[in-house]
């Protein structure tokens, strides 16, 4: 059965059938999921532990073994990292890369109750666990509110109220904060006025526990009504704990003020905090919904931050740390722009070898085949995003190879004195299994990224279905839509009286004859060119550089810092202080985000936040040019040094797919920790 024969005795369902890929992939287009990178699922999850007052080697000993045992118990675990601290275990639990998001959920019920079933194996005075499995969650949106006039009371006020309305607007999964401090009342109790009085701290410990507590009033009947009544006396100021009478077993009577002093102030010592171009400041990440568009996220949302900046006080500024929609939105439209190149090269090329029509024949085949693609993508998830696009943009070399294969077949054809018709029909059934054979071994050549179970196969996934829709669409288009368009457009070159032209006469296929034909005839000689250039290509490849990812060209980059371990929170911001000053004298740069004693929030899938450490500061600085990152970084290394003699500070860029900062990695195990060290020390 020949396809061409079909479309060109049934027009009508041929028209029918380009016009329903044009529009069908115009609207799929519109409605594609757009993201900066790709869904990708983050097989981590986090098991933390508080064990206030205990060293780390007792939340080793006590808490960090007996969570790390009962997660070994899952079959679907690869790997388990702990990290004891004092008074905080934190264990990381891997999963193999073979689950996926549909099957992790039941992963992370089953972790859950293994780590239920040991905290009755936990000891006294630790908290209960807490399994964190959406530690891969993507914040598209990451922004700080600051303000120098304000406090941190007062920066919440404004975040609270973001939060609320943020989470209303569309294609918003979740709003998270970093960088909040909580605001307490402290008591400090004077131990000589208690011991002169012979009062117990727990009675006034007691005492204050029964404050503020929220309990049912009653109800009472008035008339038809039946009126709720709601307890008063709640405490909202300092002033009214000091007024607070205590009432000893003794029978003794006094004021809280006159056995201590009550304060109203921040938590300390703070464990995080962020800041941004040297003022204090809270951060908000805002996730897109799976499937959701990151772009009518970003408007959306900036739309209804214009809407609440009336109920935004004056002096309160918002800090840029990342928005995914405009390099979204910068990546679709360099795409549409090497499209129209594309196009454009292709008409100029075919148009010096074949024609003018031929060359815009397949021109608009080949915008035909692009826009089909996404009525067949959209169904299938695929999102506009780093890959889908890089991979449409490969496609594009390949897919106008089934067209000109069938052009120039009925241009051959022409020139031989065959009507369009019959020209078409024929060039069809003579390649339409060898196209389809020369199509499905491109489409395999990718199927190896693109059906690995590891990370990197899930990551480039979109790349191997971009390319087998398009490629295989491609292969449908030039044996129904292109014959029907050459014979439309494409005229006879030979009359009916008229000799048939040869069309491989010419000087430069009679050259190319001859060469073929003496490479035939010295079989030997050609074989040995060929294998001599098969190893003289493999002796090349070895001195190109290798990356499967190369680095980003994101203008933005991290510095990573620490002070040596157990330094005080106040001392590592003031430390982070004096390098803001260093960072932001550098003219290229634009601005630079500090985190303090843990990494931020997952704004981009391939970073991966630092644990909480007292001691860390992570500085994302913004540069006005990527291209200065690589020699900034080394001036920034040096500063640290020279500043910095005790600490340890490195820059990185950013990733553009899976895998970590450091381009060599090493673990040490054993137990003696000593060995450990010294062995660690001599690797550094």
């Amino acid at each position: 059965m020949n396809p061409a024969k079909i479309c060109l005795e049934k027009r009508t369902s041929t028209w029918v059938l380009t016009f329903c890929l044009l529009l069908g992939g115009l609207l799929a287009y519109q409605n594609m999921s757009r993201l900066e990178d790709p869904e990708f699922t983050i097989k981590d999850a986090l098991v933390v532990t508080p064990y206030p007052g205990a060293t780390a080697d007792e939340v080793e000993l006590e808490v960090t073994d007996e969570i790390e045992m009962a997660v070994q118990k899952l079959a679907q675990v690869d790997e388990i990292e702990s990290r004891s601290e004092r008074g905080l275990s934190t264990v990381t639990v891997t999963i193999k890369d073979n689950y996926n998001k549909e099957t992790l959920p039941q992963v992370w019920d089953e972790l859950r109750r293994k780590v239920n079933d040991a905290q009755s194996d936990l000891p006294l005075g630790s908290v209960d666990s807490i399994v964190i499995d959406d530690y891969g969650d993507v914040y598209g949106v990451f922004f700080v509110v600051y303000g120098s006039d304000y406090s941190y009371a007062e920066l919440k006020k404004v975040v609270d109220l973001l939060k609320r309305e943020l989470l209303l607007v569309e294609d918003v999964a979740k709003v998270d904060t970093l960088g909040e401090q909580e605001e307490v009342v402290y008591v400090e109790l004077n131990r000589e006025r208690l011991a002169l009085l012979g009062v117990n701290p727990l009675e006034i410990v007691q005492e204050l526990d029964e404050r503020n507590l929220v309990s049912d009033g009653g109800r009472v009947q008035v008339g038809s009504e039946y009126i709720t009544l709601r307890p008063t006396g709640a405490y909202t100021t300092v002033d009214q704990f000091n007024q607070l009478l205590i009432s000893t077993s003794n029978g003794k009577q006094f004021y809280l003020r006159d056995v201590g002093r009550v304060t109203r102030e921040y938590t300390e010592p703070i464990s995080e905090a962020i800041r941004y171009n040297g003022n204090n400041a809270i951060a908000l990440g805002i996730s897109t919904i799976s499937g959701g568009n990151v772009i009518t996220m970003g408007e959306a949302l900036e739309v209804r931050m214009d809407e609440l900046m009336s109920e935004i006080p004056l002096g309160i500024e918002f800090g840029i740390v990342s928005l995914q929609s405009d390099a979204v939105a910068k990546a679709i439209s360099s795409f549409i722009e090497s499209l129209i190149q594309a196009v454009l090269i292709v008409i100029v090329v075919l148009f010096l070898f074949m024609g003018i029509r031929s060359a815009l024949l397949i021109g608009v085949i080949l915008v035909l085949t692009i826009i089909g693609s996404f009525m067949l993508l959209e169904p299938m998830g695929v999102a506009l995003e780093r890959i889908s696009l890089g991979a449409l943009i490969i496609a594009l070399g390949m897919l106008v190879d089934n067209a000109i294969v069938v052009v120039d077949g009925v241009l051959i054809g022409l020139q031989r004195g065959k009507s369009a018709t019959k020209a078409a029909i024929d060039v069809v059934g003579q390649s339409l299994v060898p196209l389809l054979g020369a199509t499905v071994i491109a489409v395999l050549a990718f199927a190896a990224i693109g059906t690995s179970q590891d990370s990197t196969g899930e990551f480039c996934r979109s790349l191997f279905q971009v390319i087998m829709v398009s490629l295989l669409l491609s292969w449908v288009i030039a044996v129904t839509v292109t014959p029907l368009f050459c014979v439309l457009f494409l005229k006879r070159t030979a009359t009916d009286g008229e000799a048939a032209k040869d069309p491989y006469g010419s000087k430069f296929y009679r050259g190319y004859r001859s060469f073929l034909v003496a490479c035939i005839r010295f079989r030997w000689t050609t074989v040995g060119v060929v294998v001599g250039l098969f190893f003289a290509s493999i002796f090349g490849f070895t001195h190109i550089k290798q990356s499967f990812f190369p680095p980003s060209t994101r203008p933005q980059f991290m510095v990573d810092f620490w002070m040596p371990q157990g330094t005080h929170m106040d001392h590592t911001i003031a430390e982070a202080a004096r390098f803001e000053e260093t960072i932001l004298s550098y003219d290229s740069v634009t601005g630079v985000s500090t985190l303090l004693g843990r990494g931020g929030l997952r704004f981009l899938l391939t970073y991966t936040p630092e644990d909480s450490n007292e001691s860390y500061v992570q500085f994302l600085i913004d540069v006005d040019d990527s291209e200065v990152i690589d020699d900034l970084i080394l001036d920034l290394e040096e500063d640290l040094r020279n500043q910095f003699p005790d600490t340890l500070g490195y820059g990185f860029k950013f990733e553009v797919g899976p895998g970590s900062n450091g381009k060599i990695e090493a673990k040490f195990s054993g137990p003696d920790k000593e060995v450990l060290r010294s062995i660690s020390e001599e690797a550094v």
